[in-house]
């Protein structure tokens, strides 16, 4: 009994570090975006595309390798539609992000269509075109540097000031606007491999929608982890921890004879997400200025 319970523990760690890689590396372009003063609502979107990307590329190069670089470019370029209309235009950032996600969430099973000629999925990859556990250790190295580089370095420093006191930032002759720029796009590229992580890792194909709402949890993990590296990892984790146990729970008996019903089980990350939130919002001290454009 013993040794099944340790076994089972071990098995949902493991998951629990699996299925949390994606929201990590969405969690942590979120977070260099939001600490540089720009909220990126556009997360789904860009995991979105991103999976699309990886999975399509991947295919067509016969490597995981270059299907992730193919999402990480893809994010970048999709992210810098997104950056021109809130940072340039100063388009307000919850609509235009909202817009890009509904606009990943067309364009994804319309190329789909062209390319395989089904809107719901890509064909499903060989385990030789697929990654077996190279994001999830790198997501945690990246972590790791990201964090040096906004603690020990002049240009994280400059992040947090952006988002902040972009003023005084301005006055010290940085300019916002570059660092803004350079902090959204770092986001794209971020929750772009975010995505080819769901795609050609935890997945082998892209289905339709696949996020699944994960961006929108990665954005709670950077709140539930007021918009620090180390705090945020741990909130995907606890996210993750949550998805895990609901892959484990469903087909279990938990009373009586019959299973618990399958819809119920599977709601329980979200329902965590949103109790996460309830209990938090106004306790966490978002960027000063985040949300507002610079002139």
């Amino acid at each position: 009994m013993t040794m099944e319970f340790l076994t089972s523990v071990i098995q949902v760690f493991e998951s629990t570090l699996r299925v949390s890689t994606p929201l990590l590396f969405a969690a942590l372009g979120g977070m260099i975006s939001e600490r540089s003063g720009v909220i990126n609502i556009a997360l789904e979107g860009i995991m979105l595309i991103g999976a699309f990307c990886a999975a399509s590329i991947a295919m067509a190069l016969h490597s995981p390798l270059a299907g992730a670089a193919g999402a990480a470019l893809a994010g970048i370029l999709f992210t810098a539609f997104y950056a021109f209309f809130v940072i340039e235009l100063k388009t307000d950032q919850i609509i235009a992000g909202t817009a890009m996600n509904m606009l990943a969430a067309g364009l994804t099973p319309f190329f789909s269509k062209i390319l395989y000629h089904s809107n719901t999925s890509t064909p499903s990859l060989p385990m030789d075109l697929r990654f077996q556990s190279l994001p999830m250790w790198a997501v945690w190295v990246l972590l790791v540097s990201i964090w040096f580089w906004m603690v020990k370095t002049p240009s994280g420093l400059w992040v947090q000031f952006a988002g902040e006191h972009p003023e005084a930032l301005n006055s010290a002759g940085i300019q916002v606007k570059r660092v803004r720029w350079i902090s959204v796009l770092a986001s794209g590229c971020l929750a772009g491999l975010g995505g080819a992580s769901l795609s050609i890792f935890l997945s082998s194909s892209f289905t339709r929608n696949m996020t699944a709402g994960r961006g929108f949890m990665a954005l709670a993990a950077v709140v539930f982890g007021k918009w620090k590296p180390i705090p945020t990892a741990g909130a995907c984790l606890f996210f993750g921890l949550s998805d895990a146990l609901q892959i484990r729970l469903q087909g279990v008996v938990l009373w009586g004879t019959e299973p618990v019903a399958v819809q119920f089980i599977q709601i329980l990350p979200y329902l965590v997400t949103v109790l996460v939130l309830a209990g938090l919002v106004g306790r966490s001290q978002a960027p000063r200025s985040l949300g507002l454009p610079f002139s």
